[in-house]
């Protein structure tokens, strides 16, 4: 009967410290204190544990991050959450845009070939049938964080309850009153978009509310898109009282169209984001808005990896981390509708 071979849990278990812990003293890592690395070099050496890698790449000590764009709040979560880890088990870390290209993807994966991986973090990226088979050919593992679309079973990912994020923004909006509430979604093609406006239909539905046309508009997670959309809905003939905005960003877009008008937040409009960005709670009024651990989302795809590039076993390949709203000062009951407010 075959031993079952031991893992790096079970070493920081025997040892009493952490998984980050055990991977440091593997990787020779300095930070570690000598009476800490002997408990863990004894246990290792009592289990005869031996760390494995991919044969194609060898222990280069190297994770690739990719993410869609970089000049955001959300992006920059992203990258401390997985940069945690990764330092913690003594990876270094590369991090590429890819900007929403299948261009810029391919000259990625060109690069990846030529200086070679342990492992990738795919962050909202989409690979084609073709690039996720190339990717498959170099032998490199990855885990990806809010898939694009949808992924085969053995693919390991990371999310969000999405749709209870949604949910719980827009029934915040309706316990305040507000009848007239419309979505600013992400782009379509996105799960977590999709998931966010069901969420907001959802509710909607439940409390026997119609969404007018135009009251749901599908844009980007940019201040531009939400700008944008939001000027749109203030020039419909019935504009709304509320605005659930699917990312933070499109929220602070939100928030420039509504001070042209010389319209208020929350008094005029009130405003919900998602994602819970840093700069959230700062801005003028501070953002009530759905809490998306994406700093946790990053860690967690990390350490998938790490287990991955280890040999491990990934017993939950797909996980779902709880959103819950966040109540600041975008949002009011209903009381003066816009409608009595001269358009400019």
């Amino acid at each position: 009967m075959t031993k079952e071979r031991v893992k790096i849990s079970d070493i920081a278990e025997e040892a009493g410290v952490s998984v980050a812990t055990v991977s440091k003293v593997l990787n020779g890592r300095s930070d570690v204190a000598a009476a800490t690395r002997a408990r863990v070099e004894s246990a290792l050496r009592r289990h005869r544990y031996e760390r494995r890698r991919s044969h194609r790449h060898g222990d280069v000590g190297l994770v690739d991050l990719v993410v869609n764009e970089l000049d955001s709040a959300w992006s920059t979560e992203v990258i401390r959450g997985a940069e945690e880890v990764c330092h913690d088990a003594g990876i270094g870390m590369v991090v590429s845009a890819v900007h929403g290209r299948s261009s810029a993807t391919r000259e990625w994966l060109d690069n990846l070939a030529a200086r070679r991986s342990d492992g990738v973090v795919l962050v909202v990226s989409e690979l084609s049938p073709s690039e996720r088979a190339r990717l498959d050919a170099l032998g490199v593992p990855f885990v990806v964080v809010d898939p694009v679309g949808e992924l085969d079973p053995d693919v390991p990912a990371v999310g969000a309850t999405n749709w209870a994020g949604g949910l719980s923004a827009t029934e915040h909006l309706i316990g305040l009153g507000h009848t007239r509430i419309a979505h600013l979604g992400g782009p379509r093609g996105l799960l977590c978009s999709q998931a966010r406006a069901d969420g907001y239909r959802a509710a909607m539905e439940r409390a026997r509310l119609t969404v007018p046309e135009g009251y749901l508009r599908h844009g980007r997670f940019t201040d531009r898109s939400g700008y944008e959309d939001a000027a749109a809905l203030l020039d419909l003939a019935e504009p709304p009282t509320a605005i659930f905005a699917a990312s933070d960003q499109q929220a602070f877009g939100v928030y420039e169209a509504l001070r042209e008008r010389s319209l208020r937040v929350p008094a005029d409009v009130s405003v919900v984001g998602f994602d819970d960005v840093p700069v959230a709670r700062w801005v003028s009024p501070p953002l009530t808005t759905v809490r998306q651990p994406i700093v946790e989302m990053a860690a967690m795809a990390a350490r998938l990896l790490v287990r991955l590039i280890d040999g491990e076993p990934v017993d939950t390949p797909r996980v779902e981390l709880a959103t819950r709203l966040v109540v600041r000062e975008s949002t009011a009951a209903a009381e003066i509708g816009i409608e009595t407010f001269t358009k400019h």
